[in-house]
């Protein structure tokens, strides 16, 4: 097999390259990088110790990633993956899912220890448990050009916790992004997490859902989030903070300065912690998306939140799917964002309440003076058989209609619409834009579909697609 060739030079001795690292659990690089004869020259335990910094110079330009890759594997014993070596050299790899166990992610590590190219990658469900998670931290100590990975659902505990603290306290890596959802952490994790993040400024991203930190981590969280000033996205969803973890961690998000997206759904805290979170926005002008999707808030709590909204500058996106709110709460929030001539609402989901027609006419007058602004709701049946076919009809037909009889292409209809002329714009501004132009006749649920379409991603709608297209 040509690929076995660069590697049989070597094999002859191959026990005595194996025999170093069998001194320590820890070993990592050396297997793949160190020549036979560096490792005769060193000590084993001095071997352990410094596997990251032995490179054979020569070798590490000559050897290519995918010969390096294949060495790892028969290194440690595992069969390579082929999708990996087909994608190694792809900014984004996907290995969610491929069975890696620790040996196999420790291949993997030692691979991507001089890689330039991959920038996000997705080890998600794959049992690598605490070794592979060493090997992971040493790869990323080494790699600067690592900026996203998703090491969730591998079930890896405290001890895994305890490493990856001890990795986020360096501080050191160009890591931004860290998703760890599903790895049964509970609150001692918690408690390490927000040790390392209180002094960690690079990470932007952290997704904690699905772990089991209960209320006496929403203290710790709380603690961090006062002085943390690096934390932009936390997703907390799926983790039992109750009433008590929710008014704790709200304590120090009154006072924190980058958190701009936070994710709390599903977290069973009532109208306690929907007051909390009043307090909150009154102060905080930074957060400017908030779910709070099933939290068992009725109409009281959400009254809390509402008084807010008439005060807050900052949010775009409010989240309250499966709460138990009737119509004349939805009603308040609204209004509320109504009374707010600086609101910078964009985004209301309330898609679980029934309202009626009065309803919809009191939104038609809140988006009159906010054109930005959407919400979805689960209107009454009555009113959608009162629907017209007007409504209905496909907003990329009028567009194209309109460029026809004008002949323009549909994007330069849509570069009218920004003042930059660029191909991109946030979803509120392109809603505002839609629904102020005169140009063709558009209603906000037409608006609605032409997002979808042109493809929503991250808050901004991209239109660049249509650079092939023209009338």
């Amino acid at each position: 097999m040509d690929n076995d060739e660069p590697l049989e030079p070597e094999t002859k001795d191959e026990s005595d390259s194996v025999s170093a690292p069998q001194s320590s659990d820890e070993t990592l690089y050396c297997e793949a990088e160190a020549s036979v004869a560096a490792e005769k020259e060193k000590p084993a335990q001095e071997s352990s110790e410094t596997d990251l910094e032995i490179e054979d110079t020569e070798k590490f330009f000559t050897t290519g990633q995918k010969e390096l890759y294949l060495e790892a594997c028969k290194l440690v014993g595992v069969v390579p993956v082929s999708y990996f070596i087909r994608n190694m050299e792809e900014s984004y790899v996907n290995l969610n899912h491929h069975g890696l166990g620790p040996n196999g992610t420790k291949a993997i590590a030692i691979a991507l220890v001089s890689n330039t190219t991959v920038l996000t990658l997705e080890l998600a469900d794959n049992c690598i448990m605490q070794e592979g998670i060493l090997s992971l931290v040493e790869m990323l100590q080494e790699n600067y050009y690592l900026q996203e990975i998703n090491i969730s659902d591998n079930d890896l505990g405290l001890e895994g916790a305890r490493i990856l603290s001890e990795f986020l306290q360096n501080n050191t890596s160009s890591l931004f992004s860290l998703q760890l959802s599903g790895n049964n952490f509970k609150k001692e994790s918690a408690e390490l997490f927000c040790q390392a993040l209180s002094n960690n400024y690079r990470i932007k991203s952290l997704d904690l859902s699905h772990n089991q930190f209960c209320d006496k981590a929403g203290e710790y969280l709380g603690q961090m989030l006062a002085i943390n000033v690096g934390l932009q996205s936390l997703d907390l969803s799926w983790n039992h903070l109750y009433i008590r973890g929710v008014v704790a961690l709200c304590n120090g998000l009154r006072s924190n300065v980058s958190l701009k997206k936070l994710d709390l759904s599903m977290n069973s805290f009532g109208n306690e912690g929907a007051a909390a979170l009043g307090e909150v926005l009154r102060l905080n002008s930074y957060l400017t998306y908030l779910d709070l999707s099933s939290n068992n808030i009725t109409n009281d709590g959400l009254s809390k939140i509402s008084r807010a909204l008439e005060l807050n500058e900052s949010l775009k996106v409010l989240k309250l799917f499966l709460n138990p709110i009737s119509m004349d709460g939805a009603v308040l929030l609204i209004l509320s964002i109504k009374r707010n001539p600086k609101s910078k609402m964009e985004d209301i989901d309330i898609s679980n309440v029934l309202v009626s027609e009065q309803f919809v006419k009191i939104l038609d007058g809140v988006c009159a003076i906010h054109p930005q602004l959407d919400v979805l709701y689960k209107s009454v049946q009555a009113l959608s058989a009162k629907k017209t076919p007007f409504t209905w009809t496909n907003p990329v037909k009028l567009i194209q209609s309109y460029a026809d009889q004008n002949k323009i292409s549909i994007l330069d209809f849509f570069r009218s619409l920004n003042p930059s002329g660029e191909l991109m714009m946030p979803v509120g501004e392109f809603r505002k834009a839609m629904i102020q132009q005169n140009k063709v006749p558009i209603n906000r649920y037409q608006v609605r579909e032409l997002i979808k379409k042109l493809g929503e991603k991250t808050g901004m709608v991209d239109f660049s697609f249509l650079t092939m297209t023209r009338s």
